[in-house]
């Protein structure tokens, strides 16, 4: 590159499972250089990652079958930034309460969630959400199936809560998650803000 300008970062998403193609097409119509990731070696070339929506115990025995879940928590622990939806933030929880029979996390949240708070699919729906760190209108946020955060350590912030205080996004450092799918209605913000995150990351190497 000439001058001093940085290579944009290239992200992942996590593509073993769940609607990993929704953010990608999202990350891409805000500009980003996306990989979908299925191997070690696909991870190594991103400097943050996307863990989407989906069945969370699906993912996470697919993360072990696909040999991604100990490289996922290596970077993590070196910084890399991550943005996880419903069962990204699940699996980025330190603790989940009503976790599935032997399901792991990645242990990236000083939090603790419930999964599937909100009851079955037929029960998934969408709320205006305030989001005190972002101009202009309200989070339209899509629920479903989603998981509530029940618990969150000293240093993690909360970016929005239901009216009844219930929490549905947090970040804590480079590691951000949302209870929703901004993806699925096409909200930037949220992948924005990931973006900005990645970019600091990616600048400090």
């Amino acid at each position: 590159m000439a001058g001093n300008q940085t290579p944009k970062a290239r992200v992942g998403v996590l593509a073993l499972q769940g609607d990993f193609r929704e953010h990608a097409a999202l990350l891409r119509s805000i500009g980003a250089d996306v990989v979908l990731v299925r191997r070690p070696e696909e991870l190594d070339s991103v400097s943050g990652l996307v863990i989407p929506g989906g069945e969370s115990t699906v993912m996470d025995k697919l993360g072990h079958i696909f040999g991604l879940a100990e490289p996922i928590r290596a970077r993590i622990r070196a910084g890399m930034p991550v943005f996880g939806t419903c069962a990204g933030l699940i699996m980025l929880a330190d603790e989940i309460l009503d976790a599935a029979a032997g399901q792991q996390t990645l242990g990236a949240l000083d939090i603790t969630v419930r999964r599937n708070a909100f009851g079955s699919q037929q029960a998934s729906f969408e709320v205006a959400l305030e989001v005190p760190s972002f101009d202009g209108a309200p989070v339209v946020a899509v629920f479903i199936r989603a998981p509530i955060v029940e618990r969150v350590g000293p240093d993690v912030e909360v970016l929005a809560a239901l009216a009844d205080g219930r929490i549905v996004a947090v970040a804590q450092g480079p590691i951000m998650g949302t209870s929703f799918h901004p993806e699925m209605n096409g909200e930037p913000r949220f992948h924005r803000r990931f973006l900005d995150t990645v970019a600091a990351a990616h600048a400090s190497e």
